[in-house]
């Protein structure tokens, strides 16, 4: 004899219906305020200093969502385009020498300018690993990105112990912008198979999604192959 299926209630489907419209909805939602609130800010910073005959929202009666944003990226383009040839090279050189020449804006500016030049340099290797360090404690495991090897002065003390070094950002969840910067010993380090966007989710929805099972091979040390990949 087949079993029967016990009826759910009204009040059971209803909330079900719920939970399942909530799944579907809630991050196309927070999908498209994000993104309206990433446009409003760049409008609010970039329009007040366009000129209003070339603000098409002086003439018209709505405003435009983006033009901001617009302006912007193509103004960064251009600048990008003017810094290559010697005319631009030679205003941005002027440009640097005066910040250059400010105290508590030169500490900046440098800081700034580098950590731009060697995410853009490094943008194929650095943060595109996900590993697992032993953190807080032993036994317990965390999250880490790894972004490069140790260098610099950084890299000099390390060699003079005779420790190899590689950099990682440890972030915490379920913010991952904020974190720590580690120096792990590569042999402590387990690198994972899964993507660093796969391991973002991971971190930010609290372990609750996961990369598919059958998709990944256990996890496997640190070893010359993610040598060579940051060495690259």
């Amino acid at each position: 004899m087949n079993d029967i299926v016990p009826r759910l209630s009204f009040a059971t489907r209803l909330r079900n219906n719920f939970l399942t419209g909530l799944v579907i909805c809630a991050p196309v939602a927070i999908t498209i305020w994000l993104t309206w609130t990433f446009i409003h800010w760049a409008d609010s910073w970039v329009k007040p200093y366009i000129p209003n005959r070339y603000n098409p929202e002086s003439y018209l009666q709505f405003a435009i969502p983006g033009f901001g944003l617009l302006i912007a990226l193509v103004v960064i383009t251009l600048v990008g385009f003017l810094g290559k040839n010697l005319i631009g090279r030679s205003i941005v050189n002027f440009g640097e020498t005066i910040l250059n020449r400010t105290p508590l804006v030169r500490t900046i500016y440098k800081s700034l300018k580098q950590i731009f030049e060697t995410v853009l340099k490094e943008k194929g290797t650095s943060f595109n690993k996900a590993g697992l360090i032993e953190y807080p404690s032993a036994g317990l495991w965390s999250i880490v990105f790894i972004a490069t090897d140790a260098k610099g002065e950084m890299k000099s003390k390390f060699d003079a112990m005779g420790r190899d070094m590689v950099a990682c950002f440890l972030p915490p969840t379920p913010f991952p912008t904020a974190g720590y910067l580690v120096f792990v010993p590569r042999e402590k380090i387990v690198l994972l198979d899964m993507s660093a966007e796969d391991a973002a989710k991971l971190i930010i929805s609290v372990g609750l999604v996961t990369p598919t099972d059958e998709l990944l091979s256990p996890p496997t040390p640190l070893s010359a192959r993610l040598k060579q990949k940051l060495t690259k």
